[in-house]
Parts: structure tokens; sequence; C-alpha cells
């Protein structure tokens, strides 16, 4: 008899249950230190493994990303004006999780005690992270130029609070890359998609841990928030949220721009666009999905073989409009769930970090744990913090995958009509 294996979906929200459940009988039978000192280990494991790759993944597909134009004629053609839309739509999509984070303020569901305790959970770093703060204070207002520019790019590549550093060198290095001669540049274009096949084989390695790092996490949590109920429903207002914020995406921005600028009737869009929606919702990965996005762009929606041959790769690569949507809201939702104070520069951090860095968001199931992992540290929030909403982020992967596969198409339509 052959064995029935589990979705990986289903493994994550299992995990979840019984990560609960764990953390549960702790408290009833008084063995709150045996789950924080031999369970909740792994999930801390966990963690760090996605922090330990971050800068390698973002660094490496980012310059795949760039030097997969082909050349800065390509780049200033066609290229150009992919490129400025699908980074137009995902910083939109970007303030869409913004506002309505701000607006709706899911965290704040969490109750005072346990802002005090999480707080007091995370009080070394965030300490460090007032004192990092401080010292920067007296910059000037150009003073952020010293957090972009990097004066030695290997010792920003041994911190990765120094994203936004590692990023600029990344798009920097990829632009020249492709302005060398074609027979030097294929030899280093080589090693660059071996590189990025190992990366994402290694991303591969640390999200088939989720499972047990969920279960471990969310016994954690369950204890360090000492069964209290709050902590649930603001996770429940914070999903709400983020369906909220990917809906309008689907439902208005995609199909308003496919009808002003693409010249797609909005009944056309909707029945061409549904099974190609469905078909992400069950794979959580844009790569998996891009076969059935080339033939809705092509045949549905009467996108060229040569548009959509370049358009449609460099979206499963760069346009995460449903990633960056959803990793604002996250972010904002932890702040207020640890009862942080997000200054106007953190936000505009916030919306600077997640636009650049859904180019290095990796086009698998889970792949965004890495990048919201890093933007949560470019911003003073600690990585570990993650567990708050990794329980529960699996059903928010499906729709987010939607919604970039989505845009992709929406942007393809667009550049087909603006090149005639």
């Amino acid at each position: 008899m052959s064995r029935v294996k589990l979705p990986f979906y289903l493994q994550i929200v299992a995990g979840m249950v019984i990560g609960i459940l764990i953390g549960f009988i702790g408290i009833w039978l008084n063995a709150e230190t045996f789950v924080t000192n031999w369970i909740e280990p792994f999930g801390k494991l966990f963690i760090k493994a996605l922090v330990l790759i971050a800068v390698p993944l973002v660094f490496i597909t980012l310059i795949k990303g760039i030097t997969d134009l082909k050349g800065t004629a390509t780049l200033s053609r066609l290229g150009g004006k992919t490129i400025a839309i699908y980074l137009a739509t995902t910083i939109f999509a970007v303030l869409v999780g913004l506002t309505t984070a701000l607006l709706l303020r899911p965290g704040d569901l969490v109750s005072d005690e346990l802002v005090e305790v999480v707080s007091e959970k995370y009080a070394d770093k965030a300490h460090d992270i007032e004192i990092k703060q401080i010292d920067n204070s007296g910059n000037g207002p150009l003073g952020f130029l010293n957090e972009i520019i990097p004066t030695n790019i290997f010792q920003a590549l041994t911190d990765n609070s120094k994203m936004l550093q590692i990023i600029f060198f990344a798009i920097l290095f990829g632009i020249a890359v492709l302005s060398i001669p074609d027979t030097k540049r294929l030899a280093l274009t080589n090693v660059i998609d071996a590189l990025n096949d190992a990366i994402m084989n290694l991303v591969g390695y640390v999200i088939r841990c989720a499972p047990i790092g969920v279960t471990a996490l969310m016994a954690g949590v369950v204890i360090d928030f000492n069964g209290d109920a709050t902590i649930f429903a603001a996770l429940g207002a914070y999903a709400a949220n983020v369906i909220i914020g990917l809906f309008f995406l689907l439902l208005v921005f995609y199909p308003l721009l496919a009808r002003l600028f693409g010249g797609i009737r909005l009944g056309k869009f909707f029945r061409s666009v549904y099974p190609l929606q469905l078909f992400a919702f069950t794979t959580s990965s844009s790569a998996a999905t891009l076969p059935v996005t080339f033939s809705t762009a092509r045949q549905k929606l009467g996108v060229s073989d040569e548009v959509s041959s370049f358009v449609l790769p460099i979206g499963t690569t760069i346009n995460m409009d449903g990633t960056s949507c959803y990793q604002t809201i996250a972010t904002v939702f932890i702040a207020q769930a640890l009862g942080i104070e997000l200054t106007v520069f953190q936000l505009l951090t916030i919306i600077f970090m997640t636009t650049l860095s859904s180019i290095g968001t990796p086009a698998i199931p889970g792949g965004s744990y890495v990048i919201l992992a890093m933007v949560l540290t470019s911003v003073g929030i600690p990585a570990e913090s993650l567990a708050l909403i990794i329980g529960i982020d699996r059903p928010l992967d499906m729709l987010r995958t939607s919604v970039n596969v989505t845009g992709d198409v929406t942007v393809a339509a667009m550049i087909e009509k603006s090149s005639h």
C-alpha cells in the first residue's frame, strides 16, 4: 500500500495546530520550562536559517533579474518600460498594504499585558536598535544616503541590517554586467545562473523544515502569551487585513489597469484570468504557474510571443505585488503587536525595502518568509517576531501567488497595447 503524502500547505497548518496544542498542554501541565527549553529552540533555529540565506538570496537573484535582460539595448527599449510599470504596480501594492494596516490596526487587538510581555522578550534587541538610531540622528536630512551606499560591500554582506547597501550594489553590479561584451558576459552570467540555482535549492531545503519550525514557534508563542486568546483574535484581524488588501488588487486595481491601459474589457479580463488565478492559488508558485501564465496572456489576452516571452519571465522574478502588499501589512502588524510606534522614516524604509526586495523573493511556496525576516530587521524589528504570523501564512501565501501572476499578465497586456 502506497503512503498518502500530506500536501505541504496542510503540513504547515498541521504544524500550527500541533504547536498550539503543545503550548496549551504545557501550560496545563505546568511544563512551560520544558516547552521553552526543548521545543521552542527548533523554531528559533528555523528563523535563524531564514535570516542566514536572506543576504545571498537577495544579492544573487537581484543580479540575475537584471542580467536576464540580455543587454542594455533591451533594457533601454522594452526592459525599461517593463521594469518601470512593474515597479509602479509594486509601489502601489505596498501603499495599499501600508494604508490598510495603518487604518485597520490589527495589532492593536493584542492586549496591553501581552505587549509588555513580548516587548520584554525583545528588550535587548530593541535597546541595541535605539542606540543605533541615536548614533545616526545627527547626520542631517540626507543622512539616509549613508545607509544606501556602502563603503565596503564585503562588510555589508556580513550584516543583515545593511540590506539597502547590498541591494544598491547588486543593481549597480547587474547593470555593469550588462555593459560588458557578450563573449565575456556569457561566462559571468553562467556563474550567476548556477549560483541562483544553488540558492534556490538552499531556500528549498530551509522551507522544507517549515512544518517543524512552525510547530515549535507556535508552541513557544502560546507559552510566551500564557494562552491569552487576544493574540489569536489579532491574528484573525491580521489575516482579514491581508485578504482585504489582496482582493482590492485582484478585483479593482488590475482590472482597471487592463481596461484603461491594455484595452481589455472587464468581463473578458475576469473570464481570462480566473483559471490562471485558481491554478496559482493551488501551486503557490509563480514559477510553477508560468506555463499557464504564458497560455493565458497569448491565447486569451492577445499578447504577442515577443512581448510575453520577455515580460512574463521577468515578472516572475521581479513582480511580486501580492507579496509586497503582504510584507508591508505583516511588518506594521508585528510592530503594533510589539508596541513599537514606527517613525515616518521607518515607514518610508518599509516602502523602499519591500519594493526592491520583492525582486529577490523566490517564486516558490514559502519563499517570502526569507524576505520578510530581512524587511523586519531593516526597520529595527527582531526577526524572531516572525513567529507571530508564520503559522497562518500558508493560505495567505496561496492568495498572494494569485495576485502576483495576475499582475504579470496585466502588465504584459499593457506593454502589448503600448507597442502598437
